[in-house]
């Protein structure tokens, strides 16, 4: 099993003035579940090498068993902190793409033509696709084979409307999650703020947030 999992770049939270970046959870969790699994794992980001990782995802109260076995692990450390650089990447060379969130997400990958093209290839050729929290934001420009936006019709989640608003910014973000989904002609659906939710429609694998990053990795995995 080749996987493919995509991080931002992108550090800015707006102007804030704050750093944003990749949540560590939503990327350990997943990191794990495939690795434990005998999958070879590669890491790309728009830019390449290091990506940006959320302060917030950093503290305390946010570290998880996944988390705290990634910073004992000098070899994933290694792999995070060169990158591949999303334009060099072929979807050919992979069986599925895994999207962790961040805030980072809504700024650089919701706009990237070379991820934008590396999604409509996977569904084109009915390979699982992933993405948890913010990163649903990669689906704001995808279209399907019909020309329509690849969420059309299917049923998906991602970060709540009302979850941003418990973070404090519903008025930084470029785009909301929930409401960019809809409007896109998402079938949209949640479970309760900050629980694991996860939901699969074919091939496509969506997670509402940070406690839904393992459980969605498993499910993609179940479709390999």
């Amino acid at each position: 099993m080749k996987l493919l999992m995509v991080l931002t770049s992108h550090d800015q939270l707006g102007d804030t003035g704050k750093k944003t970046g990749f949540w560590l959870e939503e990327f350990a969790a997943p990191y794990y579940v495939f690795k434990d699994a005998g999958a070879e794992i590669t890491i790309a980001s728009p830019e390449g090498g290091q990506p940006p990782l959320d302060p917030t995802s950093d503290a305390d109260d946010a570290q998880t068993e996944a988390t705290n076995r990634f910073k004992n692990d000098t070899a994933a450390q290694s792999k995070l902190s060169d990158t591949v650089r999303l334009s060099k990447v072929a979807a050919d060379d992979f069986d599925a793409i895994f999207y962790p969130g961040g805030h980072g997400p809504l700024w650089d990958l919701s706009e990237d033509a070379d991820s934008i093209q590396l999604i409509e290839a996977f569904a084109s050729s009915d390979r699982p696709i992933a993405a948890v929290c913010h990163a649903p934001a990669v689906f704001k420009h995808t279209k399907g084979a019909d020309g329509k936006p690849l969420v059309s019709g299917k049923t998906v989640t991602g970060f709540t409307n009302t979850e941003e608003e418990a973070a404090g910014l519903t008025d930084v973000v470029p785009l909301l999650v929930e409401d960019m989904l809809k409007s896109n002609g998402g079938t949209y659906e949640k479970g309760a703020d900050w629980a694991s939710f996860v939901v699969t429609d074919g091939k496509l694998v969506t997670g509402q947030n940070p406690a839904s990053s393992e459980e969605a990795a498993r499910k993609l995995l179940a479709m390999l």
